[in-house]
C-alpha cells in the first residue's frame, strides 16, 4: 500500500500510513465534513461507534461508574466513614510523584470538608524509597494514627502491612499498580488491576491512582449521606476534586480513555476557575497565562509537581494542593520552580551519561551508572525510550550496593509485568509497575543478570512493536488547510494523551524559507506553501538529529531549496494571538 502523501521512506526512515489503516472518508461519515473527521479520529482509536456521542463531550454522569463494583470498595468506604464519624487520626499515605501528591491530596481535601482529621505522609525518595516501609507504619501508629490510607502504592507492601498488622494499625490500600496473586494483609485493597477483580471493574484498570482515590472519595461520600452525617452539614462538592484528578492522571501517563478523558475533561473546567489555590499558583510560576489544557499538564505542572520528590522535599507537592493560604501557595510553587530547574540540570548530565553507554542493542536499553540522582532517572529513562524506540530502563548504583532503577516503555510493550516477572524470578530485591512505567531495586551485582532476563523476555514483543513501525496519520491537507479551522476540530476529539494519541497531520508540499536553531535544541522554520499558505514550524529537540539537519539544509543557498513534505501536531500560534496555525514537526520527506 502506498504511503499517505506517497510517503514510504522518510528522512527518518519510516513510511506514513493511516492510523490503524483507516483513511478519512472510509466507512463512517458525520453530517457534516468536521463530524465526519471527529468520528475517524474516534474509530482510529479503537472507539465503539456506539460510543462517539458521549467521546465528543465526555462527562463523568455518562462514564462514571459505580465504585462499589470494585473489590473491597464498600469495606474501605465503611472503614473510612466509621474514622470520619469516630473522629480518628486518618493518615494518607502517598507516593512522591504527582500522581501520589493528587491522589493523596484529594482524599485530604475531601476528608477535611467532612470535618475528618486528617494529616498526610510522603516517604523521602532517596532515604526510604517508593511504596510503605514497616518502619514508617510502625511510627505513625505510635505517633496516635488510627487508620492509614495508602494511595499509589502499597499493593506490593507485603513485610510493611504486615508489621502495621502486627502492631495493631489498620490500612486501606488505595493503588493501581500490577498485583500478583497473593495480596498483602489490609482492611481493604481497592485495585483495579487486582488478578481477583470482576470484568466490569478490571475493565477500569487504566486509571491512575488519582481516579481511584477520587472513585473512593465517592463511595465514601455516599456511605456517610446514607449514615446521616450531612443532615447537620453540607456535602463536599466532589467534582472540585476533579482538577487534582486531571493533573495526575496526565502526569501518569496512563491511557486517555473511557473515565480518564471525563476526567481531564472535567478537571480542566474546574482547572480554569482557580479554585484551588495552590494549583492556580503552580500556574502562575509556570507562565501560564491562557487556560491550561491536557498538554499543560504534562508538561508545566507535573514535573513542577514532581520536582519536590525527586530533587527536594517530597511533601512539597502535597502541601502545595492542599493548602487555603495564598501566601504558602506562592511560597511552595516558587520553591517547587526552583527545584525544576535544578532538575533539569542534573536531568541533562545524567542522560549525557546514560546515552554514552546505550551501545547495545538489546530489547530492552539498561544502563546504569554510580552517582545517578535516582529523582531523575525516570525522565532519563523517557528520554532513552524515545531515541531508541524501545524500552529503557535507568539504575542509579548506590554507595551501599543497592542500585534503584526506573523503566519506561513503548506501546505494545508490558515493562510493568516484566518487572514483576524479574522479581519473582528472583532478580529483583523490590519492583513493580504498569505497562509503560516501572521501578525497581536490584543488587548492582546482579545489573547485568538482569538486562540478559529482560532481554529474553520482551524480545518479541519489542520485535512485534518495532516490526509495525510506521508514523501513524491521521489526515492529510494542501499548506493552505493548515489553520485554526483545522485545529478547532481536531480539539473536538481531545483531550489527548497516552493511549489517545494527539492527531497528526501530513501537509504540504512546503518550501523552506527560514530555518535556524532556537532554544536548547530545536529547529524553528518558515514555511510557504506554492498555494500561498504561510505557516510557522519548530522540531523539538531535532536540531542534531539527522531529521534536524534535513531541515535546516532545506532552504538552499539564496532561497528556497527542495520542496518538502512535513507530518505533525497542528496547534494554535499562542504568539500570532491565535489567530493562526503552525505546525509541530515529527518528521519529514523529500517532495
Amino acid at each position: 500500500m502506498a504511503g499517505v502523501l506517497g510517503v514510504t521512506a522518510s528522512i527518518t526512515g519510516q513510511a506514513w500510513a493511516w492510523r490503524g489503516g483507516l483513511a478519512p472518508g472510509d466507512g463512517l461519515h458525520g453530517r457534516d465534513e468536521d463530524d465526519a473527521l471527529l468520528h475517524h479520529l474516534f474509530r482510529a482509536r479503537g472507539a465503539d461507534p456506539a460510543d462517539f456521542a458521549r467521546l465528543k463531550a465526555p462527562t463523568l454522569r455518562d462514564w462514571l461508574p459505580d465504585p462499589s463494583i470494585f473489590a473491597d470498595m464498600d469495606a474501605a468506604a465503611a472503614r473510612i466513614a466509621a474514622a470520619v464519624q469516630r473522629g480518628e487520626a486518618i493518615v494518607i499515605f502517598g507516593d512522591y510523584d504527582v500522581d501520589g501528591a493528587t491522589s493523596a491530596a484529594v482524599l485530604i481535601r475531601y476528608l477535611r470538608s467532612c470535618g475528618a482529621r486528617v494529616g498526610h505522609y510522603i516517604p523521602d525518595r532517596l532515604l526510604e524509597g517508593y511504596g510503605p516501609s514497616a518502619e514508617a507504619l510502625v511510627a505513625l501508629k505510635q505517633a496516635g494514627a488510627d487508620l492509614v490510607v495508602t494511595v499509589d502504592c502499597g499493593t506490593q507492601g507485603f513485610a510493611a502491612l504486615e508489621a502495621a498488622a502486627a502492631a495493631g494499625l489498620e490500612v486501606i490500600v488505595v493503588d493501581h499498580h500490577k498485583a500478583g496473586t497473593a495480596l498483602p494483609p489490609a482492611c481493604a485493597l481497592v485495585n483495579p488491576n487486582r488478578l481477583d477483580e470482576a470484568p466490569d471493574a478490571a475493565a477500569h484498570g487504566h486509571l491512575a491512582a488519582v481516579g481511584m482515590a477520587f472513585l473512593v472519595a465517592v463511595a465514601v461520600n455516599r456511605e456517610l449521606r446514607a449514615r446521616g452525617w450531612f443532615a447537620n452539614r453540607e456535602a463536599p462538592d466532589l467534582l472540585a476534586l476533579t482538577d487534582l484528578v486531571a493533573l495526575g492522571t496526565v502526569a501518569d501517563v496512563v491511557p486517555l480513555t473511557g473515565l480518564n478523558r471525563a476526567f481531564v475533561t472535567q478537571g480542566l473546567k474546574v482547572m480554569r476557575q482557580r479554585r484551588n489555590i495552590g494549583l492556580a499558583a503552580l500556574c502562575d510560576v509556570a507562565g501560564l497565562k491562557a487556560a491550561p489544557v491536557a498538554r499543560d499538564l504534562g508538561f508545566a505542572l507535573g514535573p513542577r509537581v514532581n520536582a519536590g520528590g525527586r530533587v527536594g522535599q517530597a511533601d512539597l507537592g502535597v502541601r502545595l494542593l492542599t493548602t487555603h493560604d495564598a501566601g504558602e501557595a506562592a511560597t511552595i510553587a516558587a520553591e517547587l520552580n526552583r527545584l525544576n530547574q535544578e532538575r533539569r540540570a542534573i536531568e541533562q548530565a545524567v542522560t549525557d551519561e546514560a546515552l554514552a553507554l546505550c551501545g547495545e542493542d538489546r530489547a530492552c536499553a539498561v544502563v546504569a551508572g554510580p552517582g545517578w540522582h535516582p529523582g531523575v532517572i525516570g525522565i532519563v529513562a523517557s528520554r532513552i525510550k524515545e531515541r531508541a524506540g524501545r524500552p529503557a530502563i535507568v539504575i542509579a548504583i548506590g554507595e551501599d550496593g543497592l542500585a534503584k532503577g526506573s523503566g519506561r516503555s513503548v506501546p505494545g510493550v508490558d515493562l510493568g509485568a516484566a518487572v514483576l516477572a524479574a522479581k519473582d524470578h528472583g532478580l529483583l530485591v523490590a519492583g513493580g509497575g504498569h505497562a509503560m512505567a516501572a521501578g525497581l531495586t536490584v543488587e548492582a551485582g546482579r545489573i547485568a543478570e538482569l538486562s540478559a532476563f529482560l532481554d529474553e523476555r520482551l524480545a518479541g514483543s519489542v520485535a512485534a512493536a518495532g516490526g509495525a513501525r510506521a508514523l501513524s496519520i491521521d489526515a492529510a491537507v494542501a499548506p493552505r488547510g493548515v489553520n485554526v479551522g483545522l485545529v478547532g476540530v481536531l480539539d473536538c476529539a481531545g483531550p489527548y494523551g497516552q493511549g489517545w494519541s494527539q492527531p497528526r497531520v501530513a501537509s504540504g508540499p512546503w518550501q523552506v524559507v527560514d530555518a535556524r536553531i532556537v532554544g536548547e535544541n530545536h529547529v524553528k522554520l518558515a514555511l510557504s506553501g506554492a498555494d500561498g499558505a504561510r505557516v510557522k514550524a519548530i522540531a523539538w529537540r531535532h536540531a542534531e538529529t539527522p531529521l534536524g539537519a534535513a531541515l535546516l539544509g532545506a532552504r538552499g543557498q539564496g532561497g528556497l531549496g527542495r520542496p518538502m513534505h512535513l507530518a505533525g501536531r497542528i496547534k494554535r500560534d499562542d504568539w500570532g494571538g491565535g489567530t493562526a496555525a503552525e505546525i509541530e514537526i515529527d518528521d519529514a520527506a523529500w517532495a
